[in-house]
């Protein structure tokens, strides 16, 4: 990993902040969750998302993308509110979070 300057760390820390409160909005929401792990992992979670990875939110199959495994799925929400950011769905999306049909669960899926 490279070593980031002081615009990007203000920039990461601005990003883990809006991810942060879309977590805070989504369990709300949906009544249920595991606040402790999204939020613990908002830092790490955006800085490689907008520093680190090779992504396209214009092409999510890119095949040259970088993959991301979240190995405590319950952080779900992190994710979600991560890709949200980045561009690849509508915000108004998080809203949806462990709603009957959506594709936002309370563990990632990658259906």
């Amino acid at each position: 990993m490279r070593r980031i300057g002081e615009e990007e760390l203000a920039v990461t820390s601005e990003k883990a902040g809006i991810i942060r409160q879309e977590i805070i909005k989504m369990l709300g929401e949906a009544g249920s969750g595991h606040t402790g792990g999204s939020l613990s992992a908002a830092d790490m979670v955006a800085c490689l998302y907008f520093w680190e990875m090779k992504l396209d939110p214009q092409k999510p199959d890119w095949q040259d993308r970088d993959r991301f495994v979240l190995s405590k799925g319950h952080a779900a929400p992190v994710l979600y509110a991560a890709l949200a950011e980045k561009g690849f769905f509508p915000r108004e999306y998080l809203r949806t979070l462990r709603k009957l049909g959506s594709p936002l669960q309370g563990h990632p899926d990658m259906r």
